[in-house]
């Protein structure tokens, strides 16, 4: 008489096998396309036009609509199916790639043909981001949340690394217009993926005028008092950190160890996120709020190692610091946020979120110039690092903030 042994699947298994097995897949060749996309339009422009003006107005041309119409995509991706919003996105985004690639392919560039495509890749932008982080908790059981966050911020921060370098030799081997045909290919393998996401993952429909849910989500967002200072939060964050990093970051690398020393940080930066995401698919954070700003502080040290030096190596070795902090914080936000706000609003509050978040990032792009002038570069990234490690634990002050927990609900008072 033998014994039969049944495998017992790992909660991980169980989950990329379930509903959500198939948004993932979907999701990661999106990311794909999207990662690519960043890296092949810039190329291709600047190929085409041998202008960096060009650039700048096609990649304003597609932020602009997004910004305008976010709070709206997050109505409708919470009162029609999200599924469907997805799947319509995607299509309409492959269909902009590909006009764009037909364009480049026969040398028909014309700045204001990309600018009209990029404005309606804008505009397919801001429907599809609510959707995306308010489909999960219908796919995924409560406590898979985290789980679920983390397995999607692994495959993210995977393509971030691994799809600009592809674009990039398309660009180089075949042109700006085969690159940007092999996104529009990704855009349209992600809308088969979600074709299988099952159908009941609708949420009930709204029978109210549109408006009405703009405001019920202004409503729901501003009832939770732990989102909107959570919010403010991420406004400031990201004030202190996008400008600085971004724009003076690059300045003050480049200037010591070259263009490459500042792609080694990018790199390096990349693979702390990568290495944490895969990390927290193991470990559960019993109060995300608190322990994500804890660790998001870490995310502040590549600032600091930028003004205190500015060597690649030594800014390198902060950067990968901070892409596990930030990892752990970016999780621990999303997980929480999916958990608390009920189902029927949580696309409408994470597009709040969203606006306002980053919306400081023009200004902070815009404003480090002159200080930087005013100032020095160096001394300015170091002002803006202690800043940032004082804004991310500015939130702890909030003992709701502070006694949250993974389930989306404040820890009960000890007795």
């Amino acid at each position: 008489m033998t014994d039969t042994v049944t495998s017992v699947p790992t909660p991980t298994k169980r989950l990329l096998k379930g509903r959500f097995g198939w948004f993932f897949v979907g999701r990661t060749v999106d990311l794909a396309g999207s990662s690519m996309t960043t890296v092949a339009l810039a190329l291709s422009v600047l190929q085409a036009s041998g202008r960096a003006a060009d650039l700048g107005i096609v990649l304003a041309a597609n932020m602009i609509p997004t910004l305008v119409l976010l709070l709206l995509g997050g109505a409708v991706a919470d009162r029609v199916s999200r599924r469907t919003v997805l799947l319509l996105s995607n299509l309409c985004t492959a269909a902009v790639m590909t006009t764009m690639a037909v364009l480049l392919i026969t040398d028909r560039y014309h700045l204001v043909a990309f600018v009209g495509l990029a404005l309606v890749g804008g505009v397919v932008n801001a429907f599809s981001q609510p959707a995306l982080r308010g489909i999960v908790p219908e796919l995924v059981e409560r406590q898979d949340l985290q789980r679920a966050n983390a397995l999607l911020a692994s495959s993210q921060n995977t393509v971030r690394i691994i799809g600009p370098m592809i674009a990039s030799v398309l660009v180089a081997t075949v042109g700006g217009g085969w690159a940007l045909a092999a996104d529009a290919a990704s855009y349209l393998l992600a809308a088969a993926a979600f074709t299988r996401i099952p159908a009941e993952s609708r949420p009930p429909a709204a029978r109210e005028p549109l408006w009405h849910d703009l405001l019920d989500g202004w409503a729901t967002f501003r009832s939770m008092r732990w989102v909107v200072i959570m919010t403010i939060s991420f406004a400031l964050v990201n004030a202190a950190n996008v400008g600085p990093w971004n724009v003076l970051g690059a300045q003050v690398v480049s200037g010591n160890d070259g263009a490459m020393g500042w792609g080694t940080v990018q790199t390096v930066r990349a693979i702390g996120l990568l290495v944490m995401s895969v990390v927290a698919v193991k470990v559960v954070l019993r109060r995300p709020l608190r322990d994500g700003a804890v660790w998001g502080t870490l995310a502040g040290l590549p600032l600091l190692a930028v003004g205190l030096t500015g060597n690649a190596w030594i800014v390198s070795a902060a950067a990968f610091v901070g892409g596990l902090g930030l990892t752990v914080a970016s999780i621990g936000w999303e997980t929480t946020l999916q958990a608390a706000v009920p189902a029927e609003s949580l696309s409408r509050v994470a597009a709040y979120d969203e606006l306002l978040s980053f919306v400081a990032i023009p200004l902070s792009q815009l404003a480090v110039g002159p200080l930087a002038a005013a100032y020095g570069a160096r001394e300015v990234v170091l002002a803006c690092g202690v800043a940032y490690i004082a804004l991310c634990l500015l939130p702890l002050l909030s003992r709701e903030v502070r006694a949250m927990r993974a389930e989306g609900a404040p820890a009960a008072p000890a007795s």
